[in-house]
C-alpha cells in the first residue's frame, strides 16, 4: 500500500510541475521550463523510492547495457536493406495499382461502361 502512496504522490509531483507551467504563463521561460523539470525531478526521486520505481530503473539499467552489447549493422548493410526495402515496396506498388486497374477494366466491362 506504501508503494501504491508513494507512486500517486510522484505522479502528483510531475502534475504539480506540469500546473506550475501554466500558473506561471507570465513569467520568462526558464522559470516555466524549471517548473516543469523539478516537478518530474521529484516524482522520479520519490518514485525511485518505491519497489515498483527501483524495478523500473533497474529494468532501465539492464536495457541499456543490453543495447550496448547489440552488434549494429555496418553503414554498407544498412544501406543495402533500405534499397531492398524500397524496391520491394515499389514493386508491391506497381503490382497491385497493375491488378487493380485489370479489375477497374473487367468490371467496367462486365457494366458496359467500357471506353
Amino acid at each position: 500500500m506504501a508503494d501504491k502512496i508513494k507512486l500517486l504522490v510522484a505522479f502528483l509531483l510531475v502534475v504539480a510541475g506540469i500546473a506550475g507551467f501554466y500558473y506561471l504563463h507570465d513569467s520568462a521561460a526558464v522559470l516555466k521550463l524549471a517548473s516543469v523539470l523539478v516537478g518530474i525531478l521529484l516524482g522520479a526521486v520519490v518514485a525511485w523510492s518505491s519497489e515498483p520505481g527501483k524495478r523500473f530503473f533497474v529494468f532501465g539499467k539492464d536495457s541499456v547495457a543490453e543495447a550496448k552489447r547489440v552488434v549494429w549493422p555496418t553503414r554498407k548493410e544498412t544501406l543495402q536493406t533500405t534499397g531492398v526495402v524500397i524496391l520491394f515496396a515499389v514493386t508491391m506498388a506497381m503490382f497491385l495499382w497493375a491488378v487493380d486497374s485489370g479489375l477497374m477494366l473487367a468490371v467496367n466491362g462486365l457494366m458496359g461502361r467500357g471506353e
